[in-house]
């Protein structure tokens, strides 16, 4: 669909979306949910977690600067360590990306909004509570101390009796799902709100690279939640997963952590090379080099990603095969990173380049990130990996990567868009400085550990003595810490005074040619433009102009409040009219209200940690409560002649995408679960292991036909709605629910009865403890159900369920699908694997 230029519009119409998308004064501030307000809350928040990350990291390289030093004893050291790798990784670098997103993307797609407003402010409150409380640990000696990645059997209840690991491990674990959050909310704007005629073959390469990277956290982040569930189950109830006494076995968490943890790195990284892809062309004034090229090669790295994760498990034991397929990934996933590079060098070669200080920290970022990705081309060949390991040279490869991959790009995109903040660059002498105190300090702090790495010094010793050779080694790697740290407060000292300044209009300084430099407001754009190329800027030079006279797409607000256009996922072209809420308190309180919960739990105060869970209900009930509403008209004007229908119901739905993206999330949180049942079972000498009891098939097999029903009658729901548009009517809709619920209540009554009469003890082995994960998770779904339940059950009865307005049911309907198909998969797991075993 095209859409010629329409007659400039009425003044009234700025007027009425500046009221619909007017932000709270004061205090109030705090009850925003647009992007503008979120994403600055997002990357300010981030960037504070940077900022204390890296005073934890210069009292370490103060402690290493010199031999025997005293500055810190062990055990403070071994907190400082965990907390600067954990801040780092879950409070920065994951978050910061996600940050930028919620800010940019928007703009970049041409839209007024993400689609789920309310859900980027739970996900950055949650974030930002969590995050807050989890490092004030450190100042009360309760901090975790066993390294970021939490090995057991360290980590386990015998040698950390502590709450420091239940800091990290409930702390750590609900604060990823607030990245899963934000993750859904990104993966439904790019591909349901961009703007009409954005084909994917005309997207934003960050939006390409945040597409990839969200839905690696969808199946990445959930192995992480599953693992913490299960050490945590370990600490606080002697399940024994991870001792191997017991049939338990510490191999396991390393599975489950590093499927988390080495994609991670990749979902750091290509957030941070789609940056670099929008800004080389840019800054060089020439189109990017091989864009179809860049894209693959996004992809590609976000799936041989998966093939990674015992790339960190070369010392541990595993056979060859696998380190030898593991280790061919791990070369293979260097040709795709290379091409990207070659795309962006090749872009600075064809194009006008002028050294100001974006264009300095790209260049930086290419030199260094080239070197530590040839370091992690060294530590993927075996022998060496058995040498190096644990050493400090895959300290210097590790921050060589993250740093030189992720942070030197974030810097250069904060002088690159600070004008679409206030209108106002970043000084550019300043920023030169910054970046010569941030490129030297860093090489000279990292470089040299390489060297001391293949002289032999380990990683996570608090001290050294002085006859090693490490002394001239670890003295520059501080003096290099503290220099690039001075290059970072440079940095922030001149974002504070130039971002306080008066807004005022950017008028494009980089004569940018993508959507993010139209005129910002807090409503996005004035009309949603039109798009026919990759830079549409410089395409069409004066689409600027013809967006603010309002001559593209929905130049006004339709009903008064908050909207933007859904498009086809593909071609982008319009297809419905998507009303956005407005600001509220209750995602901030339904946060609040989880972090409390989780953050109560690990202080055993189990009667207000349920406190606190009630009241997240009660606030993700009530900001719900206000969606899915029958639309004031069937459809609306939305350009000169063109009308589009108000919203959408079932597979039209971005709410319904949405919750099978969730369901994604919730199956791989189920499959790692499984994972660890089928680990511990190969790994026994008899499944089921002596003392182990099966419930009887009967009541296994009983259950699982309830939960069929209750599937069916979800079902059979949705298809009598269609005929009872007066509630009035809905009786038969309601029973149908009802009856649903009754099945799932029987089904979890059937599991656990079966379980009991059997006599399960999840304490006595291994095995049974992973059977009682995979029971648990079944009463757990049993709850959320009846919950989802009852919440389709009062919609109904208040008259807002509607044929126009089903995503209620239609998105519970798809839940009770996923718990049948899990209860299904484990009692065929639990029930027969034992024979096909024996």
């Amino acid at each position: 669909m095209t859409l010629p230029c329409g007659l400039p519009r009425p003044e009234g119409e700025r007027e009425a979306l500046e009221r619909a998308w007017r932000a709270p004064k004061g205090w109030r501030l705090l009850s925003a949910v647009n992007n503008t307000h979120i994403g600055v809350f997002y990357i300010v928040t981030a960037m504070v977690f940077f900022v204390l990350a890296g005073i934890l990291g210069l009292v370490i390289r103060a402690q290493l600067a010199v031999p025997d030093n005293g500055l810190v004893d062990a055990k403070t050291y071994n907190q400082l360590f965990t907390m600067h790798g954990t801040v780092m990784m879950f409070l920065f670098a994951v978050p910061i990306v996600e940050a930028i997103a919620v800010y940019l993307l928007p703009g970049m797609l041409g839209a007024r909004d993400l689609p789920f407003p309310r859900l980027s402010a739970y996900a950055f409150w949650a974030y930002a509570i969590g995050g807050l409380a989890f490092f004030c640990t450190l100042f009360f000696g309760q901090s975790p101390d066993g390294g970021w990645f939490m090995y057991p059997p360290l980590t386990g209840k015998e040698f950390s009796p502590g709450r420091g690991a239940d800091w990290w491990l409930l702390g750590i674990g609900f604060i990823e799902i607030s990245a899963i959050a934000g993750a859904i909310e990104l993966i439904i704007g790019i591909l349901f709100t961009r703007a009409p005629g954005m084909t994917l073959a005309k997207m934003p390469v960050f939006a390409w690279a945040m597409l990839v990277s969200a839905l690696m956290i969808v199946f990445a982040f959930p192995a992480i939640i599953a693992a913490t569930t299960l050490l945590e189950l370990e600490r606080a109830f002697d399940w024994p997963f991870f001792i191997p006494a017991r049939g338990g076995d510490p191999l396991l968490w390393q599975h489950l952590f590093w499927f988390f943890g080495h994609p991670e790195v990749y979902i750091i990284f290509l957030p941070a090379a789609g940056m670099v892809s929008m800004m080389v062309p840019t800054l060089a004034a020439t189109p990017l080099v091989a864009y179809r090229g860049v894209v693959a090669a996004l992809v590609g790295v976000g799936l041989v990603s998966f093939a990674l994760w015992a790339h960190h498990m070369f010392t541990a034991g595993l056979g060859a095969v696998s380190m030898l397929v593991v280790s061919a990934a791990s070369f293979i996933v260097a040709i795709p990173s290379g091409i990207q590079v070659f795309a962006w060098i090749a872009t600075f070669w064809r194009g006008r380049v002028t050294l100001n200080t974006p264009t300095l920290f790209l260049l930086g970022f290419h030199f260094i990130f080239v070197l530590g990705g040839l370091t992690g081309v060294m530590v993927a060949v075996l022998p060496f990996d058995w040498q190096a390991h644990d050493s400090y040279f895959i300290v210097a490869h590790l921050h060589y990567v993250l740093i030189g991959g992720m942070v030197f790009p974030v810097f250069a995109g904060f002088y690159y868009w600070a004008p679409v903040f206030n209108g106002h660059r970043l000084s550019e002498r300043w920023g030169r400085w910054a970046f010569g105190l941030m490129f030297g300090g860093f090489n000279l702090a990292f470089f040299p550990m390489h060297i001391t790495g293949l002289l032999g010094m380990p990683r996570r010793v608090y001290t050294y003595p002085a006859d090693l050779g490490w002394n001239a080694l670890n003295l520059l790697s501080t003096v290099g810490a503290f220099a690039f740290a001075l290059g970072v407060l440079l940095f922030l000292v001149d974002a504070a005074r130039t971002l306080r300044r008066p807004a005022q209009d950017h008028g494009n300084p980089w004569n940018a040619g993508t959507l993010e430099w139209l005129p910002p407001r807090d409503y996005g754009v004035r009309s949603i433009p039109q798009v026919s190329s990759h830079e549409p800027l410089w395409h069409r030079p004066s689409l600027p102009q013809e967006v603010e006279a309002g001559r593209h797409w929905l130049p006004g607000t339709v009903f008064g409040g908050r909207e933007t256009l859904v498009t086809h996922w593909r071609d982008a072209r319009p297809l419905h009219l998507l009303r956005l809420p407005g600001d509220g308190w209750w995602p901030f309180v339904a946060a609040a209200g989880t972090a409390g919960f989780f953050l109560l739990l690990t202080v055993e105060q189990v009667v207000l940690a349920f406190g606190c869970g009630l009241l997240a209900l009660v606030g993700i009930v009530c900001w719900l409560w206000e969606s899915d509403t029958v639309p004031p008209a069937a459809t609306v004007e939305v350009a000169d002649g063109v009308r589009l229908p108000v919203g959408a119901i079932g597979r039209a739905s971005h709410s319904w995408w949405a919750m099978i993206i969730l369901i994604a999330v919730d199956m791989t949180v189920y499959a790692s679960f499984l994972f660890s049942h089928l680990h511990v079972s190969m790994a026994a000498d008899v499944c089921p292991p002596p003392g182990a009891a099966l419930p009887a098939a009967r009541w296994a097999w009983a259950s699982g036909a309830l939960w069929v029903a209750g599937s069916l009658s979800m079902l059979a729901a949705g298809r009598a709605l269609r005929r009872a548009a007066d509630p009035r009517r809905q009786r038969g809709v309601r029973a149908l629910v009802a009856f649903a619920m009754l099945c799932s209540a029987g089904a979890i009554a059937l599991d656990v009865g079966g379980h009991w009469r059997a006599g399960l003890d999840p304490t006595a082995q291994a095995w049974s403890a992973t059977v009682g994960v995979l029971l648990g998770y079944q009463v757990f779904h049993g709850a959320v159900l009846a919950i989802m339940g009852a919440y389709v059950l009062a919609r109904s009865w208040s008259g807002r369920l509607a044929p126009q307005a089903r995503a209620t049911l239609d998105n519970s309907g798809l839940m009770w699908h996923c718990a049948a198909v899990q209860a299904l998969i484990a009692i065929a797991t639990v029930q027969l694997l034992p024979r096909w075993l024996g």
